[in-house]
């Protein structure tokens, strides 16, 4: 760290302290040439996880619009809200261990979809309807169809 007295580079850490939160490190240093003290803080640089619409604009990740999406399709279900949120956890942590730090929304669709499928079919249905835009009923019948062939 550059001493900001005399633009010195070496210095020795006297003291640290971490916040209340924990969120920040605050740090009393000593200059090891004019013997001053200055203080740093430390803090984790948080980059945001993005999300890659169809339109190839990009927005911040927002759980509880994932959330949302899944308890408006989960309505009337006997789903329970520690599901939804156990599925929104692995959308997390899928995004958390990608090396990018964006996701397209339809990889994030498709996983709900999956998700929704195994957990409820009607949650399933809803869901899909809304996420894919069936353009007529002869799309939606196709659907049902394949998830009726599919009993799982």
């Amino acid at each position: 760290m550059k001493c900001p007295f005399c633009g010195h580079l070496s210095d020795k850490v006297v003291d640290s302290r971490e916040s209340k939160e924990g969120a920040v490190i605050r740090r009393r240093r000593e200059c090891q040439d004019c013997g001053r003290r200055f203080t740093s803080y430390e803090r984790i640089d948080e980059i945001p996880y993005m999300v890659v619409k169809k339109d190839g604009s990009r927005e911040r990740f927002e759980r509880q619009k994932v959330t949302a999406g899944m308890l408006k399709a989960c309505e009337k279900r006997p789903v329970t809200v520690a599901a939804v949120e156990a599925i929104a956890d692995r959308v997390e942590a899928i995004l958390q261990e990608r090396p990018e730090k964006e996701i397209p929304t339809d990889e994030v669709g498709a996983f709900l979809m999956q998700e929704l499928k195994q957990l409820d079919k009607v949650a399933y249905v809803r869901f899909a309807s809304v996420y894919r835009h069936f353009r007529d009923i002869g799309e939606f019948m196709t659907e049902l169809r394949d998830l009726l062939d599919t009993k799982e």
